[in-house]
C-alpha cells in the first residue's frame, strides 16, 4: 500500500495517555499497520485476506 488515505486507531489502544496506539489503513486488497507514535516510520503491509485471518484467529483466543 503506497499511500493509505484513512488511518484508523485501534479501539484497543491505551486510553489513559494515548501512547500505545496501533493504526491501520485498508483497501480492498491490502491492509497497512503502523505505530501512531512514529507515523513516518515503516508500515507493515499485508494482503487483506491474510490480515482478516489473523484478526479472526485473535478473536478466537
Amino acid at each position: 500500500m503506497i499511500a493509505p488515505l484513512n488511518w484508523r486507531k485501534s479501539s484497543y489502544s491505551d486510553g489513559d495517555d494515548g501512547n500505545d496506539c496501533v493504526e491501520i489503513a485498508s483497501s480492498p486488497s491490502r491492509v497497512a499497520v503502523r505505530d501512531s507514535k512514529a507515523p513516518s516510520d515503516r508500515t507493515l503491509d499485508f494482503p487483506a485476506d491474510a490480515f482478516a485471518a489473523f484478526v479472526n484467529a485473535l478473536k478466537a483466543t
